[in-house]
């Protein structure tokens, strides 16, 4: 007989274990990593700050160090390490209290370690992220409402583009990949939870420490480089990009420990008969994205260790006076950026796929092209870092090879989007509000993709890459289409979570806004870009006034429609509909333990005999 985590605990009790656990949470984090900043800025400004000023490049770089220390100290991240250090391992009830057992609302404000509630905290980070994201859009576009408006003055202006644009970064790396891989993911593969419980709870932690460090630069002199952080520009700013350059490297290691994590998951864990050609399409997509992230986000570290390294230490990786060169910024940092764009993206058609196929009533319309496509784009995003710097005057040779990879990644990219076709063909389509969203992503990525082609070619590169046109391009990719993604798939999961429906009424008036609200806000930054339109100013002549106020007003309506969206989590939480275990009639296996799941998730571990998607068969 095999006992389980959950029949050594007497039910609705609170496990005896936990130790110093019980008083750490949320809130103590605050405390310790404040009081940890504070002790480093006063040794590190006594002992290192000869000029004075209370501020530095060390000062400033050694407090955002004893932040993070201290917050994942205060949230207790580091106590089981120190336990094993001292030889006072946990011991079994530790696990139960640190796995939340019993604790309710509780175990969400605190370092938990099983995957559910990790999921749950990660949906309320995302909206963190994109609500803080947004706040900074409204500033620019009212900055850009009319000519010469000046809501704000061009140095604040230039730091709400900069932290608007990694806060949105993040939260798009985050939205699909942090709530889903981690809910639903190991249910699906038929695992009582992830691979390294404690890691996973400390990426979610690290991530969370890292926000107020990327907020902070606004309120210590911003940044004036714009998001991609190019040198010798970031060599000359404030040390307000001294937090920002921290906030990534924290976020860096939030996200290898999570992607490790996704993929010793899946790989080791799966229960007994779901061999490879059995995964749910969005675990294939879990994993490929995660591996695409541990190859492409260690340049993002090296790129900002490089540069935390020229301003404290004296090093001149980016300084040309001292023989360094801001080419090699640029290549480090877009071996990054062009792959993180598939690293957000996979995750969210790997999503829409599973939507499709329970809303469709049909098999996945080719289920290795689905595959193949992932892994295709995965690894042509690796080749294709160089079209960003077309107009740089670095290595003019190798612009054609480069051009044509950008022009190949187009192939697996229309596989995805066909596959997702195939499944709608002639299929018996279930209009709930999930498919909206899929039908929404479809749309946009057709626009978004289509002028990516455009922008591979580099005659119409040089004349179109500093304009409003790579503006309207890149967010009908990152807000059409993975904003799309993710919130189809919360639509979709959020039954699991919570058991209830998102409300139906609500989610359908927030698509309709958010979706009307992107046609008309970059619809109308193509035909700036068009006209000539730079990107990155705050004022601009009175040929492009018609168009911004445009804009202006579609993205206020794509926030009301965000807006409407979070109204209808919160009140649905408690109050919506009652949805049952399975109200979609899904056959992959989160949809087939009860809701709200178990501890372990599964009682028995299941076995498994066929692949998930049998709609249609003769069973």
């Amino acid at each position: 007989m095999t006992t389980t985590l959950e029949h050594l605990t007497p039910v609705g009790a609170v496990p005896a274990g936990g130790g110093f656990h019980r008083r750490l949470n949320f809130f103590t984090a605050l405390i310790s990593g404040g009081l940890f900043a504070f002790i480093a800025w006063a040794l590190s400004h006594h002992f290192l700050n000869s000029d004075g000023r209370g501020f530095s490049d060390q000062v400033t770089v050694l407090a955002s160090i004893g932040w993070v220390l201290g917050f994942e100290l205060g949230i207790g991240a580091l106590t089981p390490i120190g336990r094993w250090i001292i030889g006072k391992d946990q011991v079994h009830d530790d696990e139960l209290y640190l796995a939340g057992k019993n604790m309710g609302v509780r175990r969400h404000w605190k370092y938990c370690t099983d995957h559910k509630v990790v999921g749950v905290q990660y949906i309320v980070v995302t909206a963190i992220l994109l609500g803080a994201g947004g706040i900074l859009a409204m500033g620019i576009r009212t900055n850009l409402m009319t000519p010469g408006l000046h809501f704000v003055n061009q140095q604040v202006y230039n730091s709400f583009l900069s932290v608007h644009g990694m806060l949105m970064i993040l939260a798009l790396i985050v939205a699909v990949a942090g709530p889903w891989a981690n809910f639903v993911v190991p249910i699906m593969v038929g695992a009582r939870d992830m691979a390294f419980p404690r890691l996973n709870a400390l990426s979610l932690w690290t991530l969370v420490a890292a926000i107020p460090l990327l907020l902070g630069s606004l309120a210590i002199g911003g940044l004036d480089m714009g998001w991609v952080t190019q040198a010798p520009i970031s060599e000359q700013t404030g040390v307000g990009f001294d937090l920002f350059a921290m906030a990534i490297v924290t976020f860096t290691i939030s996200t290898t420990v999570a992607g490790i994590n996704t993929i010793c998951t899946v790989m080791t864990m799966r229960t007994k008969g779901m061999n490879l050609e059995r995964l749910p399409i969005f675990v294939w997509a879990s994993v490929v994205a995660a591996a695409l992230g541990l190859y492409a986000f260690p340049f993002f570290l090296v790129v900002m260790s490089f540069n935390l390294a020229d301003r404290m230490v004296g090093t001149s990786f980016f300084v040309a006076s001292q023989g360094g060169t801001g080419w090699l910024q640029e290549n480090l940092f877009w071996l990054m950026g062009h792959p993180e764009v598939y690293v957000i993206l996979i995750p969210a058609v790997g999503a829409l796929m599973e939507i499709t196929t329970v809303f469709a009533r049909k098999p996945l319309f080719s289920y290795r092209t689905a595959l193949g496509s992932m892994v295709g784009l995965a690894g042509l995003s690796a080749l294709v870092w160089a079209h960003h710097m077309f107009t740089t005057g670095w290595a003019p040779s190798l612009g054609g090879p480069f051009m044509v990879t950008t022009e190949m990644i187009s192939i697996p990219t229309g596989l995805m989007f066909l596959v997702i076709l195939g499944t709608l063909w002639r299929g018996n389509i279930w209009m709930r509000l999930p498919m909206y969203w899929v039908f929404g992503f479809l749309f946009n990525f057709i626009i978004g993709g289509v002028t990516g082609i455009y922008l591979s070619d580099i005659p119409v590169d040089n004349q179109m890459h500093g304009t409003m046109f790579v503006v309207a391009h890149f967010h009908y990719v990152f807000v059409g289409s993975v904003l799309f993604g993710a919130i189809g798939a919360l639509c979709f999961w959020y039954p699991k979570v919570t058991g209830r429906f998102l409300d139906e009424r609500l989610g359908k008036l927030s698509f309709w806004l958010v979706f009307v609200g992107v046609q008309v806000t970059f619809l109308s930054m193509f035909v700036s870009g068009l006209r000539g339109m730079p990107r990155r100013y705050s004022s601009y002549e009175m040929i492009f006034e018609h168009t911004n106020l445009v804009s202006t007003i579609g993205a206020y309506t794509i926030m009301a429609g965000m807006l409407v969206l979070l109204g209808a989590v919160i009140t649905s939480w408690t109050g919506g509909e009652p949805s049952g275990p399975n109200p979609w009639n899904s056959k992959t296996l989160e949809w087939l333990v009860p809701t709200p799941v178990p501890l372990e998730n599964f009682e028995v571990l299941p076995v498994i005999t066929s692949d998930p998607y049998t709609y249609g068969e003769a069973q």
